[in-house]
């Protein structure tokens, strides 16, 4: 399809996307599977350089006790009905002997109700020895998929520093074409509402995303939780959270920008409801949602919009499992 087809207003929704405004990992499974899939989060056990002492030991400034993991469960206690994708998401899921990360994985892949997992760790997590352990578990389970999920946040270098986040952006880019020559798809988290960043900042964190080779994004609202640095932050009123109007608009702008090609994995967020301090309005997800699909219908607004590159679509298919 051509981008000026897509420009055209009664062709702007491609039949791939399921009559959404954007295209959803919802429609990314109905596409490669026929069907929607569960994403089940697993606590394997991880912990990360930035607290084990190795970078840090507070851990990144917005990240909770729990590794970003609070709805994670022991991959042993798993009851699923049908289908799903293994999600190691707590802290980081590739740091750790190389002996044990091979275990872990291939227990989920050899499980038949798995169809692939997803793997969410650091670009600066990556050895190459993992690299030859992800290279081989392709070859051997041919039939199911395996995506790294990587936390870039921000592509800005002070917002960066201030985060704790603990590598260049020059890292996640390396990460990304090692990954990308083994035919992995890399799927990035990005957060929307970084104290000190204003929404130019915000679109040019999508726009680089743009010139590289991603298959997915997470667009995550900042969220302020109780046991964290920022939240120390927030109290003293160093920063304030974006209003569910503001954030609005600026993730219709960002999915404006992002090119077309990329599945969108999230375009809010569910913050465990027991920690979370701000913003209160984000905790009615299926509201945001319901806000943002009739704003962007409104707006006639839709991903890619003000995006000038070609359109593949090769992630509609089956090809990036």
């Amino acid at each position: 399809m051509s981008y000026n087809k897509l420009q055209d207003p009664k062709n702007s929704i491609p039949q791939i996307w399921h009559s959404k405004r954007y295209y959803s990992l919802d429609a990314y499974f109905k596409n490669a599977f026929g069907q929607k899939l569960k994403k089940i989060a697993i606590d394997a056990g991880f912990t990360c350089p930035n607290r084990d002492g190795s970078l840090d030991t507070r851990g990144c400034i917005f990240c909770s006790e729990g590794g970003s993991g609070e709805f994670a469960v022991p991959f042993s206690s798993i009851e699923a009905a049908g289908s799903y994708i293994a999600y190691f998401q707590s802290y980081t899921g590739t740091y750790a002997p190389v002996e044990r990360l091979e275990r872990i994985y291939r227990q989920a892949l050899a499980d038949c109700s798995v169809l692939g997992i997803s793997i969410a760790t650091r670009p600066d997590c990556l050895p190459e020895d993992v690299l030859v352990l992800l290279r081989k578990l392709k070859a051997d389970y041919p039939h199911k998929f395996i995506w790294i999920e990587l936390g870039l946040q921000t592509i800005h270098d002070q917002t960066a520093l201030y985060i704790r986040r603990g590598y260049s952006l020059d890292c996640f880019t390396r990460a990304v074409d090692a990954l990308h020559s083994l035919r992995i798809p890399v799927i990035v988290h990005v957060i929307l509402g970084l104290p000190g960043e204003n929404e130019r900042m915000m679109l040019e964190t999508v726009e680089h995303l743009n010139t590289l080779p991603v298959f997915g994004i997470k667009l995550q609202l900042l969220h302020v939780l109780s046991g964290t640095d920022l939240a120390v932050d927030y109290k003293n009123g160093v920063f304030s959270v974006l209003t569910m109007e503001e954030y609005l608009q600026i993730l219709i702008k960002c999915i404006e920008h992002l090119s077309p090609n990329t599945v969108i994995h999230r375009v809010t967020g569910d913050g465990p409801k027991n920690l979370l301090i701000a913003p209160y309005w984000s905790a009615n997800k299926q509201k945001v949602l319901n806000a943002l699909h009739h704003r962007m219908k409104l707006q006639n607004s839709y991903q890619g919009k003000y995006w000038k590159g070609s359109i593949s679509y090769a992630a509609g298919t089956s090809d990036t499992l």
